[in-house]
């Protein structure tokens, strides 16, 4: 029971005393740690009557309290999260990240103020009110008993740190069915909703000069549009099948993204289980389809050697080669001299997809090992990559890389509806080479 109240009934007691003197001698006088004196007054109406009365009040006041925008603002009301008067349990409350969030994140210093948001829910606080300000709606419809930016806070705090909805129950005073059905609901939101503003293939021409001419001066490469890649994504889901086994022995799901020269995403797409191999992920994937049927025409065309070449991807050799997917001659260089120098510079245009997904784990650390049920994982991967861009777009501290295990291995073999894909693309990496060893020759 509230101190201040066992205060106000004392108060109350003492004027019932004095109206009523001969209650005095058989009452003790009631302090705010002994609760159980109040209940041994013999002049018991006037007593209840006070009690009733004061009850009434005090519920009331609280409530006004509550209810007033007011009293979210007054700091001794609210401790903050890291003062040394607040436990731990209390740190996560509402109250506590109103008070935090509203009240004292303005008066810290920029730097400061984003490095702890940043250890606390993977970004800083202007990014973070971005994703809130966009979620708005859309959770607002949901009924969500919490408030917006509580939630969106809740789940990033997941994301970025790993934690099981377990771990981020007892953390939030919640129960973990709760922390679960918020974390599908917001990743949920961020996968649908934010990912076609935040995920977008660079067909606009300035946006795509731009990056065809930074992966040139990366590579010396013309037409690079973007660097693919594919990672399994470890799930901790029991009893998912062999056909989840990746080749390095773990359940996973695969990721695949496209890459800019600014490690921005601009195609994911999450289909099949750890043990599909690159090839058969990439054919099913909407990217590919689209560039097959011609629905993605970059009007950026090139003259190399005779051949017209419109923007293309690059890619490492576990991927077939294509007229729009350049990949590298071999996997150990021993190729020609024009070959060899070719597959350098390729490569150095395709690791910003591998940095960027190193980037996309560091950062998002629950892709490390996915603690989330294995029908919820493919909306979760996709709402860490649109965070992703997010913090790529704001230009937000790089983490440490995740590292990924080392692949070598052989180039798929050809279908039958690629081969007139392969031979134009066979040619054009030829000249592509030859016309890079000329240059690089001549310097």
């Amino acid at each position: 029971m509230d101190e201040s109240f066992l205060l106000m009934l004392t108060n109350l007691l003492h004027l019932q005393n004095h109206l009523d003197p001969t209650s005095s001698l058989l009452t003790p006088t009631p302090t705010p740690t002994s609760p159980t004196s109040l209940l041994t007054s013999t002049s018991a109406a006037p007593l209840l009557f006070f009690t009733i009365a004061s009850v009434l009040s005090y519920l009331t006041t609280t409530s006004l309290q509550n209810s007033s925008p007011a009293s979210s603002s007054q700091p001794h009301q609210n401790p903050e999260p890291n003062s040394p008067d607040s436990d731990h349990k209390h740190q996560f409350s509402i109250s506590a990240f109103r008070a935090f969030s509203t009240e004292h994140i303005w008066a810290m210093e920029a730097p400061l103020r984003d490095a702890q948001w940043r250890s606390l829910y993977g970004l800083s606080y202007p990014v973070f009110t971005t994703v809130v300000d966009k979620l708005k709606p859309f959770i607002a419809q949901s009924n969500l008993s919490l408030p917006t930016d509580y939630a969106v806070a809740m789940v990033l705090s997941r994301l970025s740190l790993g934690l099981s909805a377990k771990t981020l129950a007892k953390r939030y005073s919640l129960e973990p069915y709760l922390i679960s059905k918020i974390t599908n609901m917001v990743t949920r939101l961020l996968a649908t909703k934010l990912s076609p503003e935040f995920i977008r293939i660079p067909i606009v021409r300035r946006r795509l000069h731009e990056t065809t001419q930074a992966f040139e001066e990366l590579t010396s490469l013309p037409n690079i549009c973007g660097a693919m890649d594919t990672t399994a994504v470890k799930v901790r889901s029991k009893n998912v099948g062999d056909v989840f086994v990746s080749k390095h022995g773990f359940p996973s799901v695969l990721l695949q993204v496209v890459s800019d020269h600014k490690k921005i995403l601009w195609d994911v797409c999450v289909k099949a289980p750890g043990g599909f191999d690159d090839a058969t992920h990439l054919r099913d994937s909407l990217l590919y389809n689209r560039l097959v049927s011609g629905d993605i025409l970059w009007d950026k065309v090139i003259n190399v050697r005779g051949h017209n070449l419109r923007p293309y991807i690059v890619g490492d050799w576990c991927y077939p080669l294509l007229s729009f997917l350049m990949t590298p001659f071999s996997w150990n260089r021993t190729g020609s001299p024009a070959q060899n120098a070719f597959d350098e510079a390729l490569m150095k245009g395709r690791k910003h997809a591998e940095e960027a997904i190193g980037l996309l784990k560091g950062r998002w650390r629950i892709l490390q090992d996915l603690n989330v049920d294995i029908n919820h994982a493919p909306q979760t991967i996709v709402a860490c990559c649109v965070l992703h861009n997010l913090c790529q777009i704001a230009k937000e501290p790089e983490p440490d890389l995740w590292k990924e295990p080392e692949e070598i291995g052989e180039s798929p073999g050809i279908l039958e509806n690629e081969k007139s894909y392969y031979y134009f693309g066979e040619s054009v990496r030829q000249a592509l080479a030859d016309d890079l060893y000329q240059r690089l020759s001549s310097r």
